[in-house]
């Protein structure tokens, strides 16, 4: 089996990605309008219905802003922790609760570990999914640096999807209060370039096959500064391909496995 990857966009004005098993589909995150994430679903071959379970990363209104709403009219199991749930103003039955480092079990063929990390006013997870066979994919958003824990889960890990924030001179330089600056280079606020490629070259092995940077800045970053710091970072240890997801998506979809993504055609 394979798992499959489909960012249907990712930004400050929301995220929202798609992990399949090809016969179980998970959304991870849902931060854009229930309209708009219909929409994006249909364009990457998803019909909204077949969404069996919604995850919530944290309460961020860019990661959680139409889940209730998109769980209650597909019929599909909401997870999220306990802290999430309860900025979210969710009640009981609603959702259904996990706690730090469980292992959400969707299906015999698709289950996602929850492993904590560091970000402002949330109580923010990352996500690791896994078929039971050894296949692996994460899920990295939202974190002002890496914990040892996280690391040790994405060693060995097929795909990775990781956000690349900021540039750090972009950011430094740029026309934001020194406050806010602090906080977005904080240890609760985001992973700058540099950073992420830090993160990938400790997390680095042969099974690494795909990387999607995801998050990015639209006021301190660009596709291509992104990029390219972390190519520098990584260098010859990595063999595969990297990609860049942006705010307005969805445009491929990764399977663990393949190095080439599968390009999506609006129509």
């Amino acid at each position: 089996m394979s798992i499959g990857i489909t960012h249907l966009g990712s930004g400050s004005r929301g995220n929202a990605t798609v992990i399949s098993s090809g016969e179980y589909n998970v959304l991870v995150d849902c931060g854009f309008s229930l309209r708009q994430t219909e929409k994006r679903l249909r364009i990457a071959g998803f019909d909204p219905n077949s969404i069996n379970s919604i995850v919530v990363t944290h309460h961020h209104k860019d990661h959680s802003a139409s889940a209730l709403r998109a769980s209650k009219k597909w019929s599909s199991n909401l997870y999220c922790n306990s802290e999430t749930a309860s900025r979210m103003k969710l009640v009981e039955n609603e959702y259904s609760v996990f706690g730090s480092l469980d292992r959400i079990q969707f299906s015999s063929e698709l289950s996602m570990l929850a492993i904590p990390v560091p970000h402002e006013d949330a109580d923010n997870v990352a996500l690791v999914a896994s078929d039971g066979k050894g296949e692996r994919a994460a899920i990295v958003t939202d974190l002002g640096e890496a914990p040892d824990d996280l690391i040790k889960h994405l060693s060995g890990c097929n795909h990775i999807s990781i956000e690349a924030n900021y540039d750090h001179e972009k950011l430094m330089s740029g026309p934001y209060p020194d406050s806010l600056k602090r906080r977005i280079s904080g240890r609760g606020g985001h992973l700058s370039n540099r950073q992420t490629g830090e993160v990938l070259l400790r997390s680095m092995s042969e099974r690494l096959k795909s990387i999607v940077l995801c998050h990015l800045s639209e006021s301190n970053n660009a596709p291509h500064l992104a990029e390219s710091e972390v190519l520098l970072a990584i260098g010859d240890e990595f063999e595969g391909n990297i990609s860049i997801s942006k705010q307005e998506g969805p445009e491929f979809s990764y399977w663990t496995g393949q190095s080439e993504p599968s390009k999506i055609l609006a129509a």
